[in-house]
């Protein structure tokens, strides 16, 4: 058995008859790969995470090449890509993921009437394409955290190549491929594709079951309404933009103002700000230390953006935010031709008089600085933010803001930071990677951690079936090593 890597040249685009071929082979190897054992599963998972690091020679000098981002952090991204598939490894080992639930018959339920044999379980939703990112061409790419998910759940994938790095996304998927086929995968489990027609017409194709997708609003909103305008609308899981605000109280600028200043400038330059949960905007108190020493401070160099896309976006999004009348440079310069790091500043009564224009995200080294006069009209911030990734609070213990504070902002985010900075999103088990919208298309769902694997499934409930019927994970007696966390009558182990 072999596993399909791609049938075109990362050069060129996928064509139509192309794309038809890889979806049968997608929909033709489904119901095996969802019927192949879970340790079968964690075994090629982890035979890619193996086979990824083992060429990371290879593979981190063309990722150089191509999106001009530094060796260090290359490799690093690696490490994070195979751990990604190494955890899900684990997922499938474990099995929790899989929501058993085992109701017996009970005459005497309580409702009314008697409760037949019922047992729930998840099951996976078939093909799955994935448009891969930009900034992050290992975790977010060809081999990425919703191609590891996906995968785990059981579900082929097929993966649209982003145009910023085609030489490493073909030369990703070839390992990828030749991993999963090495380890038993059926062929068709896999496939990688090139051009934004070929993906559309992936996503529309009957076969396909799902969509997942990290980048711009604009894109993801025009694939967002590709998947709900199908005859059969499909789940489409969609990252698209955040300005990740983080809210500094008097107490705390008055207490750490260079430590704040100092973990900002880390944080929005990390990357040359090309992070998806970049803090883009950061309000402080008018009249404390925290200004003053932004303009005085030290930045990173300016640094080569992903493509020349990126930088173009760039420019255009603070060429507007620096030419609104309300907003004023702190430091670098609006104007340079290089994405250098650059902090503008306005007032909360401009913010709130103009939030559609002050809140955009401005996906690059920039930041807005945003000074408001009393704390009480931050909540009234919260109120005018559209979904976020993450929001910030910087305060001390006993601030008598932060209550009412996170209670506005949980309605506006996924992930809700003290005294931390919201760049650098860890691969766990309780992590949450998404929000409203337009942060995502899909809030209740996570596109990093162990419960991303949740997007790929789908429930199934047996009635009245003969044990020797039923998945094994369903059975009153399931086989000794392939028991799973299961609740029984309502009831957990122990």
């Amino acid at each position: 058995m072999t596993s399909s890597a791609t049938t075109t040249a990362p050069d060129e685009s996928t064509t139509p008859e192309q794309v038809d071929v890889l979806v049968a082979s997608a929909a033709a190897a489904a119901d095996r790969w969802a019927a192949t054992p879970r340790p079968v599963r964690a075994t090629a998972l982890r035979a890619v995470a193996e086979r990824l690091e083992a060429a990371v020679e290879t593979l981190v000098p063309i990722g150089i090449r191509e999106t001009h981002l530094p060796e260090a952090r290359l490799r690093g991204e690696l490490r994070r890509t195979a751990f990604q598939l190494e955890l899900f490894g684990e997922v499938l080992d474990e099995g929790t993921y899989l929501g058993v639930r085992v109701d017996h018959a009970d005459a005497d339920w309580p409702m009314g009437a008697p409760r037949p044999d019922l047992r729930r379980i998840l099951y996976p939703v078939g093909p799955v394409v994935i448009f891969g990112a930009s900034n992050f061409p290992f975790a977010f790419s060809i081999a990425g955290g919703d191609t590891a998910s996906a995968l785990a759940a059981g579900c082929p994938v097929i993966v649209k190549a982003h145009p910023g790095h085609p030489e490493l996304s073909a030369a990703t998927g070839a390992i990828v491929a030749t991993a999963l086929a090495d380890a038993g995968a059926p062929d068709g489990v896999f496939a990688v594709i090139y051009g934004s027609d070929a993906g559309v017409a992936a996503l529309r194709a009957p076969a396909v079951k799902a969509g997942a997708f990290t980048g711009s609003i604009a894109g993801g909103r025009a694939l967002f309404d590709v998947a709900a305008a199908r005859p059969e609308p499909i789940p489409f899981y969609g990252e698209l933009g955040s300005t990740n605000p983080v809210f500094v109280t008097a107490a705390a600028a008055a207490a750490r103002a260079e430590e704040i200043v100092a973990g900002f400038i880390g944080s929005f330059t990390l990357g040359a700000g090309q992070f998806c949960t970049k803090p883009g905007v950061l309000l402080v108190p008018a009249g404390s230390d925290i200004v003053d020493k932004l303009a005085a401070a030290t930045y990173p160099p300016a640094a080569p953006l992903l493509n020349d896309r990126i930088v173009a976006g760039f420019r255009g999004g603070l060429d507007a935010l620096a030419a609104h009348p309300n907003v004023e440079a702190v430091a670098g310069d609006a104007g340079a031709t290089s994405p250098a790091p650059t902090v503008l500043r306005t007032t909360l009564e401009a913010l709130l008089d103009d939030p559609e224009a002050l809140l955009q995200e401005c996906f690059g080294p920039a930041a807005l600085v945003v000074e408001y006069t009393d704390e009480s009209q931050l909540p009234a911030v919260a109120d005018v933010l559209h979904g976020q990734l993450t929001a910030t609070l910087v305060a001390q213990d006993d601030d008598a803001i932060a209550p009412e504070l996170m209670g506005r902002l949980v309605t506006k985010v996924g992930r809700l930071l003290w005294n931390q900075w919201p760049t650098g999103v860890s691969v766990t088990y309780a992590q949450q990677h998404g929000g409203p919208y337009p942060a995502t298309t899909a809030p209740s769902t996570t596109s990093v951690g162990t419960d991303a694997i949740g997007r790929f499934l789908r429930p199934v409930a047996y009635q009245g079936f003969p044990e020797h019927l039923l998945p094994a994970e369903l059975r009153d007696t399931p086989p000794a090593d392939d028991a799973v966390l299961r609740r029984v009558d309502g009831h957990l182990p122990g």
